[in-house]
């Protein structure tokens, strides 16, 4: 006969298996100049990755504004709509505050506000709807919903879908995923661009906006805790209860200095780790950078050599 003691330790192990195995952080780190994988766990398992979303967001923004002559400090005024169904309102925005697209690109990035991601969307959007072809009846957000979506396909981010400019993923439909693969390809092409790797390496920035007759500042400070620490320069933190905690770092050595005779070889030293569904993601990440620095070493003593079919 079996007892008690052993049925009850047995459903006890039952109930913890389910958690123990979803908390299998899915994660990629990579050479930043040539896509190298370094090292990947499940790097192209589909997960929901909350406010990483932003990274693609901001990008949007950032090419509409270099390609398409938009004006990042053009005032715009925050819709009621940003309001629902976003969550937090960290910053204490309120319908009809004025405010430019710089300083909301700062609120999304540094302190990833959801009610600033939905504005960018809102007005991007709306000047989007006159030059993208087959825009749809979706309305400005969804127009720019699309754009961040045709960014991915464009990266060959194949295993992603982007439903909101937010990464909110609570009644969402569909519903929104990406992979560690995926997210290091963007941040990679992110990361190519000045603007962004200023943005996202803001340990603070004050905004300031217009409420009526009054001008309002605000202190936004980065939620990536790494930022500044063991040559971490960004990028971005996300976290829901479908996605878990969720982290993108960019972090830099001094360049690799290599003279021979006449002739000397400057190799640029950045890795990109991208994690997805950690239980604790700042002490991971520092583990992973390690990680990451000693198998930097290791390839590049090797000689850098690279094959197509291990690069993002």
């Amino acid at each position: 006969m079996i007892s008690r003691r052993f049925l009850a330790t047995f459903f006890s192990l039952a109930l913890l298996l389910p958690t123990a195995l979803q908390a299998r952080t899915a994660y990629v780190i990579i050479d930043a100049q040539s896509g190298w994988v370094l090292d990947q766990v499940d790097a192209r398992d589909k997960r929901q990755i909350g406010s990483l979303t932003k990274v693609a967001t901001a990008m949007v923004v950032i090419d509409w504004s270099e390609k398409r002559g938009g004006d990042l400090n053009q005032v715009t005024t925050i819709p009621p709509e940003a309001f629902v169904g976003t969550g937090d309102n960290l910053i204490g925005f309120q319908p009809g505050d004025r405010i430019t697209l710089r300083d909301l690109l700062y609120a999304a990035l540094v302190q990833s506000d959801n009610v600033a991601a939905y504005t960018l969307a809102s007005t991007v959007g709306t000047a989007l709807q006159s030059v993208v072809p087959d825009a749809g009846k979706g309305g400005p957000v969804a127009t720019f919903v699309g754009q961040m979506n045709f960014l991915a396909k464009s990266l060959v981010m194949e295993r992603t879908r982007f439903s909101n400019p937010h990464g909110i993923d609570t009644n969402v439909k569909p519903m929104p995923y990406s992979t560690a693969a995926d997210l290091a390809r963007l941040t990679r092409y992110a990361m190519g661009k000045p603007a962004f790797r200023f943005y996202v390496s803001q340990k603070e920035r004050q905004i300031t906006f217009e409420r009526g007759n009054q001008k309002k500042a605000y202190m936004l400070r980065n939620t990536n805790e790494l930022l500044g620490t063991n040559g971490v320069d960004g990028v971005k933190t996300g976290k829901t209860a479908r996605a878990g905690d969720c982290l993108i770092l960019s972090a830099h050595r001094e360049p690799d200095i290599q003279k021979n005779g006449e002739h000397t070889r400057v190799t640029p030293r950045n890795l990109i780790i991208v994690m997805l569904g950690s239980a604790n993601r700042f002490t991971e990440g520092g583990q992973l950078l390690g990680r990451g620095w000693q198998l930097y070493d290791q390839w590049a003593a090797a000689g850098r050599m690279v094959d197509p079919k291990r690069t993002l």
